[in-house]
């Protein structure tokens, strides 16, 4: 079942999103509605009255419950796959065989070998592959790395991170199932593993400690230690604890510390700050804002041929090798 279509521009990229859930209500979806050169024009869920409900709501010309009939049709340029990650390989193929471009939240698959049959799959279609690493594009993890890279903290020698929130009280949350990809690394570690990976441009050599708490199989809670070429990643991500986001940067000469506030379906306003010989040296503040935005813009520029996408395929399969090796040093 659908509705209407609509023309559009010949420079507007019009995008159709596959699974309109929680993360499309506030955060992605108005995205594609906001950025200039862009236009939403098409929703799947599997319930079609959900489906329609969202169009409506949100103004979308056409909903379906059928993602082969939203893939196909020819009001859809681009491929916004936001279902759970157990379901992302088939979307992305079914995509890649409609010639299409395609966007996939993160984490990209629930497995490395889910991940490069996705590039394969992509890459023999001859269509472009982009994963949803917004974080790349925040200006405060860009501050972050310049000042590592001018050395204003000295030796980078730790870096401690910590993502945690409370979703044991929503039984039905995707994040709580084994079967659709769910836990805490998959969800939220990506953030704090794939921050280190960036603002460093470094990968991990090895993971020297894992502990690991599941409960009905899903990891919810997990601290880990990894060695990095120069300083070491403590990780802590929980399902299971108070909402708290920190990540701080320990050198030889100084600390970077990054506080953001913490609402599931919003982001909040993040402080930068940096201390050297214990006096506190720079203060930034960011104010919370639908940081999508900066992705759909980049995503649009690229599927037109006007710019590269920041967060480039071989970083989102780097993340993905980052949990294997936590997941496989556990115990």
């Amino acid at each position: 079942m659908s509705r209407g279509r609509t023309p559009a521009p010949s420079d507007v990229v019009r995008f159709g999103i596959v699974g309109c859930g929680d993360v499309t209500e506030v955060k992605s979806g108005p995205a594609f509605q906001k950025v200039s050169g862009s236009a939403l024009t098409a929703v799947m869920r599997r319930d079609g009255a959900k489906a329609r409900d969202y169009a409506e709501r949100h103004g979308v010309p056409r909903w379906t419950d059928d993602a082969a009939e939203l893939i196909a049709g020819d009001d859809v340029d681009a491929v916004y796959v936001a279902t759970p990650p157990s379901s992302h390989l088939e979307y992305v193929r079914m995509a890649a065989q409609a010639g299409k471009p395609v966007y996939v939240e993160k984490p990209m698959g629930t497995t490395l070998q889910e991940c490069d049959a996705m590039l394969g799959a992509c890459r023999r279609a001859g269509v472009p592959l982009f994963v949803a690493y917004y974080r790349r594009a925040l200006p405060r993890f860009e501050r972050v790395r310049e000042l590592l890279q001018e050395g204003a903290i000295g030796d980078l020698l730790r870096v401690n991170a910590t993502f945690t929130y409370d979703n044991s009280g929503d039984p039905g949350n995707i994040r709580n199932s084994v079967e659709t990809g769910g836990g805490s690394l998959p969800d939220i570690g990506v953030y704090t593993l794939g921050c280190t990976r960036f603002v460093t441009g470094k990968e991990p050599e090895k993971v020297l400690f894992a502990d690991i708490r599941r409960e009905n199989g899903v990891e919810v809670r997990t601290e880990a230690l990894a060695q990095f070429d120069g300083f070491t990643l403590t990780s802590l991500t929980s399902m299971r604890m108070t909402p708290y986001q920190n990540v701080s940067f320990h050198g030889s000469k100084g600390v970077i510390e990054v506080v953001t506030g913490f609402n599931p379906l919003v982001h909040s306003d993040a402080e930068l700050r940096v201390t050297r010989q214990g006096q506190l040296t720079e203060t930034l503040r960011y104010p919370g804002a639908n940081h999508y935005v900066l992705q759909v813009e980049a995503f649009g520029a690229a599927v037109r041929g006007e710019a590269d996408f920041p967060c480039p395929l071989e970083f989102s399969l780097g993340t993905q090798r980052f949990i294997d090796m936590i997941w496989a040093a556990e115990g």
